[in-house]
């Protein structure tokens, strides 16, 4: 990679060499960047630290922006930005964003991985457009890339006022400074990546005993909990109608309405199991997680009564019971996965399978329906189950969102 002393710069700037920064504040900075106290912050509090120090050393930076690249299915990076006596800025930038900087400067450092120096009327590559940019009497940004082991790349951006740019002096500051700032940021963007990954493939409860460390073989957990099982009816049927792409399209659709449900009521989802969901709600409050599960399938089978794509309906099966479950890693060696396993799950699955049997859209245990109240619930008998020696009695809504097919 080529220093930034190596891009094209005014005539001023090749004039004007600057006072030599003090070696000493450079150290500070470096310093703080390795040490326990920048470690411990979040981003906000690198970037708000980083930007008083560069102005307190010398360093005329009216603007200082990092540009940190993460692996997230919906977000490509998030912007930080920084500026003397304001609040600190923080935009999570959609994927479709990296269009929207494709002709920057920005976006060309990240691409190849080379630092540039753009002033104010540089018309090849313009910069103001951009938010965190815009308005704000801008003469020059010295942007430098942030380049990982492996992964995406980040940038960081210092912008200045100061007519005529930077010194030659300040710019070779800057450089002294980059390498303990990537590092700092590739530790940050290696969290938030683990982080995110976890979250998004195996949910936040999961993601966070993994990274407590309990993940041998065989470490259960037990514990009572709602439990959800949610199966899309008639998707055989669809699926072989359908093409490929247009199928995956509308299990795709079906998801981004039963998920959301679920987790914004406080729910886990546990597994996807072809077209159906298994999520828990694992609070200690029975009635509060029955409940949370109660409106998750309430909101569920409301949106999808509404749902059409391209002249294709869908529609949903609820199977809801509370019990008690194991909750760890089961598998072997080297490739584990997080599942509950326990009677109360099998009794679940046996409740989501009657509801084909029965045409319901929602069947619950009755341990479900004592701890939600018996409004609008009724009892549809007792029925023999697979696998369980004694009939069981299960119960449904009548609700219109709820009624037997």
């Amino acid at each position: 990679m080529n220093t930034i002393m190596q891009q094209p710069m005014s005539r001023r700037q090749r004039a004007e060499k600057g006072r030599p920064m003090d070696p000493g504040s450079i150290l500070s900075v470096l310093e703080w960047l390795s040490g326990d106290e920048c470690h411990a912050i979040d981003e906000a509090g690198l970037i708000s630290g980083l930007g008083r120090r560069l102005r307190q050393i010398g360093l005329p930076v009216d603007r200082l922006t990092l540009h940190l690249m993460t692996l997230h299915p919906e977000i490509l990076g998030r912007t930080l930005a920084w500026a003397p006596s304001e609040p600190i800025e923080i935009h999570d930038r959609e994927h479709g964003m990296k269009l929207a900087y494709a002709t920057s400067p920005l976006r060309k450092v990240m691409d190849s991985r080379e630092p540039m120096i753009v002033d104010t009327n540089d018309q090849q590559w313009p910069w103001q457009h951009i938010d965190v940019f815009r308005d704000r009497g801008l003469v020059q940004l010295v942007i430098a890339p942030l380049c990982n082991v492996d992964g995406p790349v980040s940038a960081a951006v210092f912008g200045t006022k100061r007519p005529g740019g930077f010194a030659t002096s300040e710019i070779r500051a800057i450089e002294r400074i980059l390498p303990a700032l990537r590092n700092t940021c590739e530790l940050r963007v290696m969290r938030q990546a683990e982080l995110s990954l976890l979250d998004v493939y195996i949910g936040p409860m999961t993601a966070q005993r993994i990274l407590a460390g309990r993940i041998r073989q065989g470490e259960i957990e037990t514990m009572e909990a709602a439990l959800l099982l949610c199966d899309l009816r008639g998707f055989t049927e669809l699926s072989n109608k359908l093409p490929e792409d247009k199928v995956l399209d509308l299990l795709n659709a079906y998801f981004d309405i039963v998920v959301p449900a679920i987790t914004s009521q406080g729910g886990e989802v546990l597994k996807f199991m072809g077209d159906a969901v298994m999520a828990f709600f694992p609070t200690s409050d029975a009635v509060m997680a029955s409940e949370q599960a109660l409106a998750a399938t309430d909101q569920i089978l409301d949106e999808l009564s509404r749902f059409d794509m391209e002249g294709v309906s869908i529609d949903a099966a609820v199977a809801l019971h509370y019990g008690k479950v194991s909750y760890g890693n089961v598998g072997s060696g080297r490739r584990l996965d997080f599942t509950v396993i326990g009677s109360d799950v099998n009794l679940l699955s046996r409740i989501q399978t009657a509801c084909g049997a029965l045409g319901n859209s929602v069947l619950m245990s009755d341990a479900f329906r004592r701890r939600v109240g018996t409004e609008n619930v009724v009892t549809t008998k007792f029925h023999h189950l697979k696998g369980f020696d004694d009939p069981i009695e299960l119960f449904t809504i009548t609700t219109p969102k709820t009624r037997t097919h």
